[in-house]
């Protein structure tokens, strides 16, 4: 019963990710995010989708990554009884494509399928693993332009942005295809003369891979990269909100050389798919990216057959700006934080303390920043917000700006529906913020920035930490004895000083408290999908 709960649970995730870091153009503070720079032939590209959207499809179609079957034992296959599922483009709510309703039957032979294939695939040599992850690496790359192109037409982000994720994604399969190469065991000294310790790192086994909507690719790459180079298989739940994506990245999988088996997508109902995967013997570790309330029903869910379970699960943000700090600084990095995705990842700025010295200066720069954000489809030339993914966000932050407003806040710029219709919102800026408010305690996950006032440092720790999420923060602070003091006081498993995007492939990511168990990308993310296994070699002192 439990497993089925949770299981169901999955079905309504809210999405959780982050972006790489990289700093900001200040005249355009969210138009490029990502380490891409603007260049000629990226502007034409945007100019071109965007007077030409209708035929995205067809283009994508031509290229032979637009795949609208799920993916076992390396066969591409509808659902068993024929059922399907409509995909939309959040932009214009039109109908992109028709996906295969999956459940039980489907997904246990996506976890046959993987069992099986994990037999052969984990005897590789990681060098053998490492080729084919470095394979899969290049044609992301070489496809980054199609792959963003698919993003923006499920998920909605600007075009840019979009081949960004696809960069910041492609980098966790070639960091995990060189560290393949890097699982070493131990030797350890011996208690008796006669005797020889070692430790043994073996991979885990079958996977199963549950990820979010938010950032459709960089989110399977972040967990299968590493779960790959260390031998294991997957079978990976994609959102049923943006599963072309992922469908396109594991047909390059196959180009890849990656064989068939190991990577297998399935999608559609997902208390099926996911009572499935809780259930079975032979998936050995989950590991999920969505809500806090989610990955608690995971968890109880796993015990059934004892999985391993790694969570990346919800945020509540803190970004400090003491008075001290470069405003300028503060300013672009608190813009980077907080509207990325238009405010959907886990890790955007929820809460904007603001020391009391600056907190005029701050609102009003902030503002006039804000302003200059260009709301539009994602193909649009020049957009930096795209839509919401849906009506039911678009609501939450309605009933969030609602609870504020009735409470004393006060809208200082945006607040309420584009003019554009459909899921799009007006960036919005709050100030007089109480910490009581539904918005200072649970993700906003849109573009809405609360602005919060503060005395001392010692009163920003204590806002900062009131939350059972530990996720990321931000400080801005010229004061190198304040950035340590406060890094040091701010209970969350990663901070941002002075600086307001800090994810990278190469540094570990993942919370604290009710923000999630383990770490992904860096070295330390291999370490989830590993087990260790202690061998005694004894009477090794006799002829």
């Amino acid at each position: 019963m439990t497993m089925m709960v949770a299981a169901r649970a999955i079905a309504t995730t809210t999405a959780r990710s982050v972006v790489r870091s990289t700093r900001l153009p200040l005249q355009s503070p969210l138009l490029y995010v990502f380490a891409e720079r603007k260049s000629h032939s990226h502007t034409l590209l945007i100019r071109q989708m965007s007077s030409e959207a209708p035929s995205v499809v067809t283009r994508l179609q031509s290229s032979g990554l637009f795949r609208s079957q799920g993916l076992i034992g390396g066969k591409w296959i509808d659902a068993y009884d024929g059922k399907t599922f409509k995909v939309h483009n959040p932009a214009n709510g039109e109908v992109i494509t028709n996906v295969p309703l999956m459940g039980k039957r489907e997904t246990d032979d996506a976890i046959s399928s993987a069992h099986d294939a994990f037999k052969s695939w984990s005897k590789l040599t990681a060098a053998d693993r490492s080729n084919r992850l470095r394979k899969w690496y290049e044609l992301l790359i070489a496809h980054k332009e199609e792959l963003g192109q698919l993003i923006t037409l499920e998920q909605g982000k600007p075009l840019k942005e979009a081949m960004g994720e696809v960069t910041y994604g492609a980098s966790f399969i070639e960091f995990f295809s060189e560290e393949a190469k890097r699982v070493y065991g131990d030797i350890i000294s011996p208690t008796l003369a006669d005797r020889r310790l070692f430790v043994l790192k073996q991979p885990v086994g079958v996977v199963g891979v549950i990820t979010p909507w938010n950032f459709p690719l960089a989110m399977i790459t972040r967990k299968v990269g590493p779960a790959l180079a260390c031998g294991c298989t997957v079978v990976i739940k994609p959102a049923e909100l943006t599963p072309l994506t992922a469908l396109a990245a594991a047909e390059l999988s196959l180009q890849a050389g990656i064989p068939a088996g190991v990577v297998n997508v399935v999608m559609g109902d997902a208390p099926a798919v996911g009572d499935a995967i809780l259930a079975s013997s032979q998936v050995r570790k989950i590991t999920f990216t969505g809500s806090t309330a989610v990955g608690k029903k995971l968890m109880a869910g796993a015990a059934g057959t004892v999985k391993r379970v790694s969570l990346e699960l919800g945020g509540n943000a803190p970004c400090i700006v003491f008075d001290d700090a470069d405003v300028d600084v503060a300013v672009k990095g608190a813009i980077a934080a907080k509207f990325r995705n238009t405010g959907q990842t886990c890790v955007c700025a929820n809460r904007i303390f603001v020391q009391e010295g600056i907190y005029e200066k701050f609102a009003d720069a902030f503002s006039k920043a804000v302003q200059n954000l260009q709301v539009g489809d994602g193909f649009g030339e020049g957009v930096s917000l795209g839509p919401l993914i849906n009506e039911a966000a678009v609501q939450k932050v309605e009933k969030f700006l609602q609870d504020a407003t009735t409470k004393g806040a006060k809208v200082l710029l945006g607040g309420k529906r584009h003019s554009l219709g459909m899921t799009f919102f007006e960036p919005t800026v709050l100030t007089d913020v109480k910490n009581d408010m539904l918005l200072s305690r649970e993700e906003i996950f849109g573009p809405v920035a609360p602005l919060l006032p503060f005395r001392t440092e010692e009163e920003a720790i204590a806002l900062a930490n009131d939350t059972n999420a530990g996720l990321a923060a931000y400080i801005f602070t010229n004061s190198i004895q304040r950035s340590w003091r406060v890094t040091e006081a701010l209970e969350y498993g990663l901070v941002g000083v002075n600086e307001g995007l800090i994810s990278t492939e190469v540094a570990p990511f993942g919370g604290v408290k009710q923000s999630g168990l383990g770490r992904e990308g860096s070295k330390y993310g291999l370490d989830e999908y590993l087990e260790l296994k202690y061998v005694c070699l004894g009477n090794m002192g006799g002829n």
